[in-house]
């Protein structure tokens, strides 16, 4: 074979080919089996090769493929729309932008929101306030919202200084505190962030209701999503809920936010939207936020060439009515509970092992040593080569010191494949302890 001319995550490393996938597997050119444990990048959500979904892929490009969206609309991008209004299930309506990645989606969360007050006369109101690890895409505007350390440094001269308060990480409390008796002190700092900057510069405050790659899953205590909406309200600022790891069932909920029963202004969704079937994400923004455009410029000042793609959103309309169908998002919550119990046992076996953490089939497992993200590295090369596939992810008090792992299969593991992951898992943690 030629030398190769992909750009690949580290040009120095020799990845294995993928030729075929099939339910949680993945299989290379040497017919070696993978069993998906992280969804690709938490993405592939319903698995690989499902009948339904190839099927909505192959009839949609049989009627069209592409149009231009100021040229056309097309009947999937409007079913999509009113599909996902009906998901969130809110009083007033959520208007869908749809974009090709959760950096678009972001990205254009970002410009909604700033536009909202343009609309009003509110210039002045045009600074994001976000948290330290968090990560919202690559984009230099989404990066410019990430608290996520080692992504930022390469650009911070380019990047605004958005990331303003502390994650709400119990097992690492930036306060030194313990929940209940820290009485929320994550969330009452974004109170004091805005007053130290000023209300009348701020229009958005975007966070991931549950912290994915840049600190390993970060499940936030109770009552603070609900204060973090108060402090938002009190103070006019929009509140931006970045679902794209989280939304669509990921974590036994339709979206994550629904643990907590808060509604956010502005969502932006990706990954398990199209179950990795498709390129496609999306910005959602309520009747609220959409007012002063409707009754302003009439156009919001973001778009892609491929935006509203129908090839996409035919599969993303499949995907969301599959999940419905075949009840995707209880089995998450039941089997996740079921993952999450057999990995307590596991950890038991291994000092390493600091923390295990979160919802439905998204889990973070964090790791007691601070060797700067090797060991995470060993780790995730390790199971790969014993045929496990995980998701590295940041941690530690400062974002970049801890090792974790994310664990996040698709919606459809069964018990039995639960078993598999759980011995995976157990072999990969026995050779890198012995190692």
């Amino acid at each position: 074979m030629k030398r190769s001319l992909l750009i690949k995550p580290m040009m120095d490393e020799d990845y294995p080919t993928a030729v075929r996938a099939e339910g949680i597997y993945i299989y290379d050119e040497h017919g070696k089996k993978y069993l998906d444990g992280s969804s690709g990048a938490v993405t592939a959500s319903l698995g690989h090769a499902v009948t339904e979904i190839i099927e909505a892929v192959h009839e949609q490009s049989k009627e069209v493929s592409f149009v231009y969206r100021s040229q056309f609309t097309t009947i999937p991008a409007e079913q999509l729309a009113q599909k996902l209004n009906t998901l969130i299930n809110a009083k007033e309506n959520y208007w869908s932008f749809f974009v090709n990645s959760g950096s678009e989606a972001a990205e254009t969360a970002m410009k909604i929101a700033i536009q909202h007050f343009q609309e009003q006369g509110k210039t002045q109101k045009n600074k994001i306030l976000s948290r330290w690890i968090s990560y919202h895409g690559i984009t230099i505007g989404a990066l410019s919202m990430s608290g996520h350390v080692k992504r930022r440094e390469r650009f911070v001269p380019l990047l605004e200084d958005y990331p303003s308060i502390s994650a709400p990480y119990c097992y690492q409390c930036p306060f030194h505190k313990t929940f209940p008796d820290c009485q929320l002190a994550c969330a009452s700092e974004l109170e004091t962030a805005i007053k130290r900057i000023g209300a009348q510069h701020i229009a958005a405050f975007i966070a991931e209701p549950i912290v994915g790659a840049a600190g390993g899953v970060i499940v936030p205590p109770e009552g603070y999503y609900q204060q973090i909406r108060k402090i938002c309200d009190r103070y006019n600022i929009l509140f931006i809920a970045d679902e794209v790891m989280t939304g669509l069932g990921r974590t036994g909920k339709m979206f994550a936010l629904n643990h907590w029963d808060v509604l956010p202004d502005i969502m932006t969704l990706g990954k398990g939207l199209s179950a990795g079937y498709t390129p496609i994400a999306a910005t959602l923004a309520s009747d609220k936020v959409m007012k002063p455009i409707l009754q302003g410029t009439k156009s919001i000042m973001s778009g892609h060439t491929f935006s509203a793609n129908p090839q996409s959103t035919a599969v993303a309309l499949a995907v969301l009515n599959y999940i419905e169908k075949e009840n995707l998002v209880e089995k998450v919550e039941s089997q996740g509970a079921i993952l999450l119990q057999k990995l307590h046992v596991l950890a038991k076996g291994f000092p390493m092992i600091g923390d295990i953490r979160g919802k439905g089939l998204l889990i973070g497992v964090e790791f007691t040593s601070e060797s700067h993200g090797s060991l995470t590295q060993k780790i995730v090369t390790t199971a790969r080569e014993k045929g496990l596939l995980l998701y590295p992810a940041s941690a530690g008090r400062d974002g970049f010191e801890g090792d974790a792992i994310i664990i996040s299969p698709p919606f459809t593991i069964t018990e039995k494949e639960i078993n598999q992951l759980i011995k995976l898992f157990s072999d990969t943690l026995h050779e890198v302890q012995g190692g």
